[in-house]
């Protein structure tokens, strides 16, 4: 399980997720307030692990997740879906994966071939304004929290607009 802390755009803040043990698991870089809305998941030695940055030029909201310099995912709104948020975690190949559920709140399950893979929610720690990722075995946990991290940075945008 991975912890991060809520509302780190706010201030435009460089943090750390941990472990449920409150050991730094990945370093974030934000550069929130940069044209792209970058982040940068760096490792512990400051190696960058990943970056997430939205697409200027996009419909609906759309972020890219890189490593090593090469595109591995680009997540996008769904245009309209009642009662619930919903992104689509397009990856090269046919297993894309989805989330939904209150985003915005997370409180929110990762799915591929309607399968659970990862789930997010602020319920299982009692830290004000922390939530956590719990991520299946066997799966792309460096996906799934820049896919996560991608959620934040549109939840931010959409605050913005308010």
């Amino acid at each position: 399980m991975y912890v991060i802390r809520e509302r780190f755009f706010a201030l435009g803040d460089d943090f750390d997720i941990t472990d449920e043990t409150g050991r730094p698991v990945c370093h974030v870089d934000g550069k929130v307030f940069s044209l792209h809305d970058r982040l940068v998941l760096r490792d512990q030695t400051g190696r960058e692990l990943a970056q997430v940055h939205r697409r200027l030029v996009a419909l609906r909201p759309t972020y890219q997740i890189s490593v090593g310099g090469e595109q591995v995912a680009e997540i996008r709104k769904h245009f309209f879906t009642p009662f619930r948020d919903k992104f689509t975690i397009d990856i090269p190949g046919p297993d894309d994966l989805e989330m939904s559920g209150n985003l915005f709140d997370h409180e929110y399950e990762i799915t591929r071939g309607g399968a659970v893979v990862a789930t997010v929610s602020k319920r299982w720690l009692t830290i004000r304004d922390t939530y956590a990722v719990e991520v299946a075995s066997g799966q792309d946990d460096l996906l799934i929290l820049a896919s996560v991290l991608a959620v934040d940075l549109a939840a931010e945008r959409d605050r913005g607009r308010d």
